[in-house]
């Protein structure tokens, strides 16, 4: 280090600390009892009433503004989860249409299926594998067909075109199916045609 350097370095040294003779020391501290108040007035601090007013007024501002984001957020959450039933509602209503209409070559080809063979076994049997086919995809887009057969009469899924007095069933028992009923889902997308034993 030069020469320079180092008297500067004494001189920071003793401007950050100067020293005092000894007997000085003594005399230049303070009473106890000052320290004690000092730092008494440096912990406390006080507020006068317009500062505790205002800081009041702030907290009552911040609790509002809380409770209207919880609200907002509460709504929020109520309308995506509307909007997502709404949506999958929609989606179930188009899908049920498109399948409703289907349904007429359904009972062309279970009525093609089930009609006694001519000549052609192979056409016949093609026939079947067809109706086979359908059904089974029917089925991987949730479709079931509605029991009717021998089963008690359900106004919710079966429409009676006709009664008929038979001892064989019992009251309100379907006798006949003319036509089948679908269900997709719990919903259902055609209603059973069925003759109703009184």
């Amino acid at each position: 280090m030069s020469e320079q350097e180092k008297n500067k370095e004494l001189e920071a040294e003793q401007t950050a600390a100067p020293q005092e003779p000894e007997g000085c020391r003594e005399e230049a501290e303070p009473a106890p009892e000052k320290n004690k108040a000092k730092k008494k007035k440096e912990k406390g601090v006080t507020f006068t009433r317009e500062q505790v007013e205002q800081m009041e007024q702030a907290v009552q501002q911040l609790e509002t503004v809380k409770d209207q984001f919880t609200r907002l957020a509460a709504e929020y959450d109520n309308y995506r989860k509307r909007t997502a039933k709404e949506k999958d509602s929609l989606y179930q209503d188009a899908k049920a249409d498109t399948i409703r209409e289907f349904l007429a070559v359904y009972d062309n080809l279970e009525r093609a299926a089930s009609a006694p063979g001519g000549g052609d076994d192979a056409h016949k049997k093609g026939l079947e594998m067809i109706f086979a086919q359908y059904r089974e995809i029917l089925k991987k887009l949730g479709v079931t067909e509605i029991e009717a057969q021998g089963q008690p009469f359900d106004p919710e899924r079966h429409n009676a075109v006709m009664h008929i007095d038979d001892e064989q069933f019992g009251e309100n028992e379907v006798a006949q199916v003319f036509q089948a009923g679908f269900l997709l889902g719990d919903k259902v997308i055609r209603h059973a045609i069925v003759q109703v034993a009184n």
